[in-house]
């Protein structure tokens, strides 16, 4: 909302309504569906978008002209309401006349549930409600990103605590490796910043930035050291042992990742690790592991065999539930893809691994991936309040909700949206994030945190069978 073009679609709306119309109000939710891998969603990143593009005076004359020019030559015609936007900025110096109303973000809700409204304070300006549609409709991707990575951390949290019998170092279990694959440096922010949400490992140095910036958090995530192929194959083939040599030297105090796959993963885990470079490998530390990344191949097929070389070259010893753990000096980070079930049948823990995401946490998705949709509910006409709602006979699933809602827990603890303004206001979950330009609430990323942590019934042992087995490699392979 730097100018008043970036919201096209609405544009013409205001010669649409009925007459004497003084509100408009809308809702956003993500939309129940059946059979979906996602039953309930993580709220994030409307703060960022009110921080961004609606606080404060965001309405001046030189917008005003400025999108007056480009909707006559868009349209050919005069549609663009020049005189609307003025009144804006004279009535109220250019601050948006808009309540927003929201569940606190990091909150875990149920599909099918309000998440936000948005409303107008000022009668006459009735149209605004959606003319703000399109920018705030683009919470589907932070919203989207925070839950597939929360889905992330509950399918690694039950395979470490089987596995391992806790949950220590949950939070670094996921790195996101995802900045290179999205499509804009927004979205590596906006996503990147929603993964932090869940986790505090992260190469996506934008949502650090945004985490700094909006949600007051110094520093968000954290990363080792690690080498990609560039600086692995520019030694030549002949010289891989050197290459990984020179990165053991220079890394000596700390973690390190080196990827290893750049001719044959399996000789350079037998031949170089395993052997050549055995002695400055155990020489190393819990607090300076090294973890080997395979990068190419079957995920499982290569992770199992990759694992089996590497305790043959350097044992591996049982944890308290059975168990198997490599050497604390030794580890693996595995990218996209991996089947956990197929690890542990093999008899090893999920202390052994670290993993990578990229392309299926922060790209691989959409907004029907949690079917979010943008729509009027309540109206008032000559003072009088009207519930409006879309039925399509073609798709009973788009149905909308009708009148003013609140979000409530009911007696039997779980969330439902109290339609047709019949919920007590004392119930309501929904918070007044931004009224008239001004933020009224401001959310640290610790306190978002504590919202979208773990549950102790999200932490059950795994159930295996083979439809949570297929659902957890749908999600860890991006098949949303």
């Amino acid at each position: 909302f730097s100018n008043l073009i970036d919201s096209e679609f609405p544009i013409t709306h205001y010669k649409q309504y009925p007459p004497n119309v003084s509100k408009i109000y809308s809702y956003f939710e993500c939309r129940r569906k059946k059979d979906s891998q996602f039953s309930e969603v993580v709220f994030f990143g409307l703060q960022y978008l009110l921080k961004k593009y609606l606080t404060g005076p965001v309405i001046t004359e030189e917008k005003i002209q400025e999108a007056k020019l480009f909707y006559q030559m868009h349209f050919k015609q005069a549609v663009f309401d020049e005189e609307g936007w003025r009144k804006v900025l004279e009535k109220h110096d250019g601050r948006l006349p808009i309540r927003i109303k929201a569940v606190p973000e990091g909150r875990i809700i149920p599909r099918g549930n309000v998440l936000f409204t948005v409303e107008n304070t000022d009668p006459n300006f009735y149209w605004l409600t959606n003319y703000i549609e399109t920018m705030l409709v683009q919470m589907w991707y932070p919203i989207t990103v925070a839950t597939i990575s929360r889905e992330f951390k509950k399918i690694l949290a039950k395979h470490l605590k089987a596995t391992s019998g806790s949950l220590e170092g949950l939070d670094l279990k996921l790195h996101d490796f995802g900045y290179r694959g999205v499509s804009s440096q927004e979205s590596a922010a906006l996503g990147g910043a929603a993964h932090l949400v869940n986790f505090c490992s992260t190469d996506t140095v934008a949502g650090l930035l945004m985490a700094q910036r909006y949600y007051a958090c110094p520093m968000a995530g954290f990363s080792i050291p690690a080498a990609e192929h560039s600086t692995i194959i520019s030694w030549g083939r002949n010289r891989e042992k050197e290459a990984f040599e020179r990165v053991l030297d220079q890394f000596s105090s700390g973690p390190v990742s080196v990827v290893s796959d750049s001719y044959d993963i399996f000789n350079a885990c037998k031949h170089i690790w395993g052997d050549k470079l055995k002695e400055q490998v155990m020489e190393r530390s819990q607090d300076s592991c090294l973890v080997i990344r395979p990068d190419s191949g079957d995920p499982t097929e290569t992770l199992i065999e990759v694992i089996k070389i590497l305790e043959e070259c350097f044992g591996c010893s049982l944890n308290s539930v059975g168990y198997k753990v490599l050497p604390s000096y030794l580890r693996i980070i595995q990218g996209d893809g991996i089947d956990l079930t197929s690890l542990s049948d093999e008899g090893w823990s999920a202390e052994n691994m670290f993993f990578g995401c990229g392309s299926a946490l922060l790209q691989k998705l959409n907004r029907d991936t949690l079917s979010c949709a943008f729509k009027c509910s309540y109206v008032e006409t000559n003072g009088k309040g009207m519930d409006v709602y879309k039925q399509p006979v073609t798709d009973p699933s788009k149905g909308s909700k009708r009148g003013r809602l609140s979000l409530r827990r009911n007696s039997d603890g779980f969330l439902e949206t109290i339609e047709r303004g019949a919920g007590k206001p004392e119930e309501d979950l929904l918070v007044t994030v931004f009224e008239n330009g001004s933020l009224v609430q401001d959310y640290s990323l610790e306190e978002i945190r504590k919202n979208a942590r773990l549950q102790d019934e999200e932490l059950n042992p795994i159930l295996h069978n083979h439809e949570q087995e297929l659902l957890h490699n749908h999600i860890f392979n991006g098949i949303h």
